[in-house]
């Protein structure tokens, strides 16, 4: 078996594809990347056993074969390497020799068939859309997953997709995020909840991509085929919490703000809040609102007044700040809309610009009880 391939086109594809091996895989093959040489097409694959990625290759060659060859040494060895041809052929002492311009270099590989196989989908439904479209949604809404170990569906990001459009959330129980597209829909309504691993993966690879992602999926796995690549993973398991029921409709007293004032602003009196709350009191009267918090132990409080754009009763509600400051991160837009209906009912947060024909966005926060 034996191979040419430009340096850096292979090093751009394996440090994608290397995202998903973990640092302790419970199987040593894991750390391994599984090249399979057909012709001149070479597939090279990943996987930490949940998600299996792998991308597809133009190479030199006119054989055939399969080796895994270990992750790290290889993606080590290629970052030294300015732009030119590299030889990759199997010695008879069971190493494979990298040639390059200046020298060559030996490393042991494994028997390809030791690799798990990716997961072959059974009669999955499918969706397409814009790589840049999901990597958006995945970027609006990961933030707000959790990461309790014991509520598993909670640490993903749920896909609900109908012949209406697309809906994805993320919640942790204290901050929720929806993101819909309604310029995009299924042929069928389907929901599954997709691992974050997997998901920052794609965010990354797809950020600023036009090209289209195919999405099959079925009750375990999904799968996302675009350009040469291909990316299998398992699905989390259970039923999602119905996010609609916490969503208040009824929100009178609404709070439109710039949203880098206010966030500056958050970030700035959070520094004096309480190092375990990080509580934030927000005070909203006429067209003034009012920031403060308060470290009691310490002695340390801050205050902030700010002008704004309110419809409402005068009010006092709490946050954590932390909250409050990676939701208002999250948004693009130049304004912000802050809804709310009592002092201890959630606060809806929606960008007012800045959004795509057919795109929303509703951010939940849960209040914190004052101390008076």
């Amino acid at each position: 078996m034996k191979f040419i391939v430009s340096s850096s086109y292979l090093l751009k594809q394996l440090q994608v594809l290397g995202g998903i091996i973990n640092n302790n895989n419970t199987l040593p093959i894991l750390d391994n990347f599984l090249f399979q040489l057909d012709q001149n097409s070479l597939t090279v694959s990943a996987s930490d056993l949940e998600t299996t990625i792998s991308s597809r290759l133009e190479v030199e060659s006119n054989e055939k074969g399969s080796v895994c060859i270990p992750a790290r040494l290889l993606l080590d060895t290629l970052k030294t390497f300015p732009e030119q041809p590299l030889t990759f052929s199997i010695e008879d002492n069971n190493t494979i020799e990298i040639s390059s311009n200046h020298g060559k270099y030996a490393l042991a590989y494994a028997s390809g068939e030791e690799f798990p196989q990716a997961i072959q989908l059974q009669d999955p439904s499918a969706t397409v859309m814009l790589g840049d479209v999901l990597a958006n949604a995945i970027a609006k809404t990961i933030f707000a997953a959790g990461n309790d170990d014991l509520r598993p569906v909670m640490s993903g990001v749920f896909f609900q997709f109908s012949t209406e459009g697309l809906t994805f959330v993320a919640t942790d129980a204290h901050k929720l995020v929806k993101y819909s597209r309604e310029d995009i829909s299924a042929s069928q309504a389907a929901e599954f909840i997709m691992p974050k691993k997997p998901l920052n993966l794609l965010k990354s690879i797809l950020a600023g991509s036009e090209e289209q992602v195919t999405i099959e999926y079925n009750n375990s796995n999904a799968k996302f085929s675009f350009d040469n690549t291909e990316m299998v993973c398992r699905l989390i398991d259970g039923k999602y919490p119905n996010y609609e029921a916490v969503i208040p409709k009824e929100n009178p007293n609404k709070l439109n703000i710039e949203r880098s004032q206010f966030l500056n602003s958050v970030r700035r009196v959070s520094i004096f809040s309480n190092k375990t709350t990080h509580q934030i009191r927000l005070k909203i009267a006429g067209a003034e609102l009012n920031i403060s918090a308060e470290d009691i132990d310490y002695s340390n409080k801050a205050e902030e007044r700010l002008t704004c754009d309110y419809q409402g009763d005068d009010m006092q509600i709490g946050f954590n700040s932390r909250f409050l400051t990676e939701m208002l991160n999250n948004l693009t837009c130049d304004e912000v809309s802050l809804e709310m209906s009592m002092p201890n009912r959630a606060g809806i947060l929606t960008p007012t610009d800045g959004l795509d024909d057919g795109e929303l966005v509703t951010m939940l926060v849960m209040p914190v009880m004052l101390n008076s």
